[in-house]
């Protein structure tokens, strides 16, 4: 029997490099142990908008892909949240009334005792880490499941609410700042200033990323896909600023409205920030390793209730954060801030967006892809002349499938052995 030296250069051995053919297979071979990702919410998003383009021409107007981002902003910065709660196997059913009391904590700060915005938005996200440390410790120290602890949630925070705001009346919230976050758009100038910086900033990672892994002799993408990506995300990015840059005003000599909006680059933001926490720091290996295996976490030495209530401490500054944009897209606050349909829509777009259930599995990018699902589908059916009415039924017909297709992919994967 004879045996082949591969000979060493340099400090680790030359990875081989695989072509665009391979890499293709590979990644349909994933999709078909059911390793699919955010593919069906991608796909769905396409077709959805593609409908509601053919049905009303009004979807596409530069009006109305401006609105789409403010409409949906306080559910997918909600739903960026729940991600992390989700990743446990866990549930926050409280959060959309915890950002209602967030939202009413900053209305009653800047407007009724008068102090300056930045004020109220610290004592806002303040009380979302105060709410999901008591969630937290409740479900991970004293065992109470999470469903019971945020249900409890859910009836108190909406009672505080109502408390906060004095059984029913509306707080206003003028601080010019405030307002601005969801109704003020960017100039074009720094709108196509961020498309660069975002588009420059990207292709260095992925660069970069690409660099190191062939120098340390691990297996690399070809320089073709990454390529691509870098050149998909500058004609996707260029496109929407081009468009948020028209004008839509109806009369530009008394207003005009052009501009990309403010809450886009604090979601863009947000959303690098938890990317990087959850894949490349060592607490987000540790989410991801309690949602996938808890008693394997334990025994590798994770605090496996740390990460817990650190979850729900995630997941409530977040709802924080999506109530003061709630709030200033509504220039007011309200009883029923953070209440209706705001928990399941951000629930659904997480799940929607391909954030498992079953814990393990998921993404930050999960709830802005979700998120735009919802937005679409309540803006589209709203163009449409829909009732509030066929609006949930579809909206819970789409998150059926989305769980659906993830109890599928789970099965899948346990059967060929891929997870």
């Amino acid at each position: 029997m004879t045996t082949t030296a591969v000979k060493k250069e340099g400090p680790a051995a030359v990875a081989p490099v695989p072509t665009v053919g391979s890499h293709v297979r590979n990644y349909w071979r994933r999709v078909r142990g059911g390793d699919i990702g955010a593919l069906p919410a991608v796909l769905g998003l396409i077709v959805l908008c593609t409908v509601f383009s053919i049905m009303r021409p009004s979807f596409l107007t530069a009006g109305n892909f401006a609105n789409l981002f403010t409409q949906g902003a306080a559910v997918t910065l909600i739903a960026m949240g729940l991600v992390f709660v989700l990743l446990l196997g866990e549930i926050d059913l409280s959060a959309g009334f915890a950002s209602g009391v967030c939202a009413a904590v900053l209305a009653n700060v800047v407007t009724v005792l008068g102090y300056p915005w930045y004020v109220a938005v610290l004592a806002a996200i303040a009380t979302g880490v105060v709410i999901g440390t008591a969630l937290g410790f409740l479900v991970a120290k004293v065992g109470i499941p999470s469903f019971v602890v945020t249900l409890a949630g859910f009836l108190a925070f909406q009672g505080i609410v109502l408390m906060l705001m004095k059984e029913g009346t509306n707080i206003s919230v003028r601080d010019e700042t405030l307002v601005a976050i969801a109704n003020r758009n960017l100039s074009p100038a720094v709108g196509w200033l961020l498309f660069a910086v975002a588009v420059a900033g990207y292709a260095a990672v992925q660069l970069l990323r690409h660099r190191q892994r062939a120098a340390r002799g691990l297996l690399t993408d070809p320089i073709a896909v990454v390529l691509a990506r870098i050149a998909a995300l500058a004609v996707i990015l260029g496109l929407a600023v081009f468009i948020l840059n028209l004008e839509r005003s109806r009369n530009v000599l008394v207003v005009s409205l052009k501009g990309v909006p403010i809450v886009v680059p604090i979601i863009a933001l947000l959303l690098i920030l938890w990317t990087f926490v959850l894949q490349r720091t060592g607490y987000g290996r540790h989410v991801y390793a309690v949602g996938g295996n808890t008693e394997a976490a334990r025994r590798a030495g994770i605090n496996v209730d740390r990460i817990r209530i650190s979850v729900f401490v995630i997941c409530s500054s977040m709802a924080a954060i999506g109530g003061i944009v709630a709030a200033s897209r509504a220039n007011s606050v309200d009883p029923n801030t953070g209440g209706s349909n705001v928990l399941l829509y951000a629930v659904g777009a997480a799940v929607i967006g391909g954030t498992s259930l079953f814990g393990g599995k998921g993404r930050v990018l999960d709830a802005v892809l979700g998120g735009a699902v919802v937005a679409v589908i309540d803006n589209g059916m709203g163009l449409m002349g829909y009732s509030s009415g066929v609006k949930y039924v579809v909206t819970g017909v789409v998150l059926l499938l989305a769980a659906s297709v993830d109890a599928l992919s789970r099965r899948r994967s346990a059967a060929t052995g891929t997870r």
